[in-house]
């Protein structure tokens, strides 16, 4: 009895010694970098949004929310709000309804489904800088070039304000669609081939099979999806800044363009830096209520 109640006690000490759980002062250089680099210039960001700071120097002062009343007032900025929105409502809709579509063309039993896989995911690989000049020229306003020519139109795409956020919208989403392919790919790809044969045997048609079957099953694909895409959306820099740089006028600001400017054009770094913790405290409000509705469709399904 003696002997079988130290028997744990010994185990205790051998699994605190045990070589496999390496000690937590392995982990201590990573942890440094990314105090360094992450979690450091996050809290002085935090910090600089209520001074005046210009970006230059130790010279600031404490100006408590007056950055962010300046914020709520600077027409500029709300535009731009409305703006990243738009954007985002539109690249979270057509990109993952592309992506699905497809995701479901690759997916049926094609010879060439391989080719058309790394064709439609090619553009994902390339920066979007790059993407964003491709398509400044395809936007060509001469009706002899680039999609004027080839449909035949006189559209100034990047040119008219009425256009511009749109033809930001469709090259985001050209770009980015086949990551949602791939995304809703591997969701299908897990799909038991036996239910699809259980409804096919049971009467149900290709649209049923989809709706009853496969679309509940790719609950979490969408979950993946949907946050991706918008987090994207709302943060979007890249393709605007060499596109357009928010213009015409003031049509295509996106916040992330705004803070930019306000920091790097203008000088105002304490003010930029509101903007981006408010860009931050909305990303991160969007995704907490997206994880919680998305999760919840993944049980209920």
């Amino acid at each position: 009895m003696t002997a079988g109640r130290a028997k744990p006690a010994h185990a205790s000490r051998r699994r605190r010694s045990d070589p496999a759980s390496p000690p937590w002062f392995f982990a201590a250089p990573a942890l440094a970098v990314y105090a360094l680099i992450v979690l450091y210039p996050a809290v002085a960001g935090v910090v600089y949004a209520f001074t005046d700071w210009s970006g230059i120097g130790q010279d600031m002062s404490f100006v408590g929310l007056e950055n962010f009343r300046t914020l709520l007032g600077d027409e500029q900025a709300m535009g731009s709000i409305g703006n990243t929105l738009l954007l985002t409502v539109a690249i979270v809709v057509v990109q993952n309804g592309v992506g699905l579509l497809l995701a479901l063309g690759v997916h049926v039993k094609l010879k060439s489904r391989a080719l058309l896989r790394v064709i439609f995911f090619a553009p994902v690989v390339v920066s979007p800088v790059m993407v964003a000049f491709l398509w400044k020229y395809l936007f060509n306003p001469d009706p002899s070039s680039g999609l004027n020519g080839l449909l035949g139109l006189r559209v100034d795409w990047l040119g008219d304000p009425s256009v511009a956020l749109w033809s930001i919208a469709v090259m985001v989403v050209w770009q980015n669609a086949g990551y949602s392919m791939v995304i809703f790919l591997a969701g299908l790809e897990g799909v038991p081939e036996e239910l699809q044969e259980a409804a096919k045997i049971d009467g149900a048609g290709t649209w049923e099979r989809f709706r009853y079957v496969t679309w509940p099953l790719l609950a979490p694909s969408l979950t993946i999806n949907l946050m991706l895409s918008t987090i994207g959306g709302l943060k979007l820099f890249d393709q605007v800044f060499a596109a357009t740089n928010g213009g015409p006028g003031y049509a295509t600001e996106t916040l992330s363009t705004v803070l930019y400017k306000q920091a790097f054009v203008f000088g105002k770094f304490g003010y930029s830096t509101a903007i981006a913790l408010v860009l931050a405290l909305f990303v991160a409000a969007v995704s907490l209520i997206q994880v919680y509705y998305l999760r919840s469709r993944e049980v209920t399904a």
